[in-house]
């Protein structure tokens, strides 16, 4: 047990003195809350950008139509001959020229209608032209059938469905979202932290092998010893550093808030016209449904799988650390720890999220090598106690006989050089 305590405080002062794991450890929140201010500020100069179109009506029905708004500028081009409006539009370099041609019947109109442009346009701007164009044009086609404009927008019906339990608690249909984001956000991070800090362990045991210091350090510890050590050691510079990266980013994020005056809110989420659109009881039961999320059951299921899903994850990075001797060889085995992670996250944001509780979901959840994503996903939803304790100890028992497989590779590979080793070698070394 001393000489495991040694070797965990050996790997992590390691990590943690490292240069490049100290400028990463501060450099990253300044990167991140750096590409988010980036990201706004561009966010913003596109928001203010006035886009000027011309339009050229032959017909003579949409002149009154086309309103300047905060995002467009109409010109009105109709009186001048057709070839002089588009060398105007290149001239004084317009976002383009609408060009709507005189038809017989609104059907062959709404086919025929063209936008002139050296660059493609905007989608937004292009949608909000075809809006206008369409309800004019319905709009006439009501008329010239004999119906009553005024008559029919007041027989249309805005339906708005109310969700509620049996138990008479209402729920906000933005609920599921909110599930997704908890549950996906945690599976996501998990994935993330086994991929960098696993490729950390399986680095720090080639190096160690090519230098042969690993020769001298085996005659004095066991080699489950030193794979536990360098895993447990690794994995407590790794808590660390994120620990760093979510005080010093959140720390960052709030100064560059106030700073630059950086919208928390999602890009076209304004709560005043959510307010004015009768949408303050959605946002009120939208809060609700957050606080009444499984907050205490997903943090200690986080923390149970993100151990659990390290271990079983860093045992096969230092197996496969052991049985290479460069990190160029390691790639043949990169395949089988990377495709369960991937698959996890699919099946957790196509599967779960559409049926949390079908067969699909409920069956990676329970796989170990893709049950610390899912499972983590699905928790929000609801997941039966029973259903999380068979995952928990499924996920126990397969970190005891990956462990066991590992330190078996681990035992002979660490003393092996010269040859890349293949499945089939793999596979002898176990049963040594």
């Amino acid at each position: 047990m001393s000489n495991l305590k040694l070797i965990i405080k050996r790997e992590f002062i390691a990590r943690v003195r490292n240069r490049t794991f100290i400028v990463m450890t501060f450099l990253s929140p300044l990167i991140f809350v750096g590409m988010i201010s980036l990201i706004a500020w561009l966010t913003t100069l596109n928001n203010d950008e006035i886009h000027k179109v011309a339009f050229f009506d032959e017909t003579g029905l949409f002149t009154f139509d086309f309103k300047d708004s905060d995002e467009i500028d109409y010109i009105d081009y109709s009186r001048l001959p057709l070839n002089d409006a588009k060398d105007s539009v290149v001239i004084k370099q317009l976002d383009g020229l609408l060009y709507i041609p005189k038809k017989n019947t609104n059907k062959e109109l709404a086919i025929s209608i063209q936008f002139y442009a050296d660059e493609s346009p905007n989608i937004s701007i292009l949608n909000k032209i075809e809006k206008i164009i369409g309800n004019k044009l319905t709009n006439q086609n009501f008329t010239e059938k004999g119906l009553d404009l005024s008559m029919i927008e007041k027989a249309k019906a805005k339906v708005n469905i109310q969700i509620e339990n049996f138990s008479g608690e209402k729920t906000s249909k933005m609920s599921s979202y909110v599930k997704m984001v908890f549950g996906g956000a945690a599976g996501y991070f998990l994935m993330m932290f086994i991929i960098i800090y696993g490729n950390m362990v399986m680095r720090s045991v080639i190096e160690e092998k090519s230098n042969r210091i690993i020769e001298i350090i085996i005659s004095s510890v066991k080699p489950i010893q030193l794979m536990m050590g360098k895993i447990l050691g690794t994995s407590f510079a790794g808590i660390l550093q994120f620990l760093v990266w979510v005080i010093l980013g959140g720390v960052l994020l709030t100064i560059a808030t106030s700073v630059f005056g950086i919208d928390p809110q999602p890009v076209g989420m304004d709560e005043s016209l959510a307010l004015q659109e009768g949408n303050h009881e959605e946002i009120q039961l939208l809060l609700q449904d957050i606080l009444k999320l499984p907050l205490g059951t997903l943090i200690f299921s986080f923390f149970i799988y993100f151990i659990g899903g390290y271990f079983l994850y860093s045992s096969i990075y230092a197996a496969i650390g052991a049985a290479v001797d460069s990190e160029t060889d390691s790639q043949q085995f990169m395949l089988p720890i990377i495709l369960p992670l991937m698959l996890g996250i699919y099946v957790g944001f196509f599967s779960v999220i559409e049926n949390p509780h079908g067969t699909v979901s409920t069956v990676f959840s329970m796989i170990p090598l893709t049950s610390p994503i899912v499972m983590l996903m699905r928790i929000p939803f609801g997941v039966p106690w029973w259903e999380v304790l068979i995952s928990i100890f499924l996920l126990i028992g397969s970190i005891i006989f990956i462990i066991w497989l590992a330190g078996k590779i681990y035992r002979v590979g660490i003393l092996m050089y010269g040859k890349k080793p293949s499945y089939k070698e793999l596979f002898k070394w176990i049963k040594y």
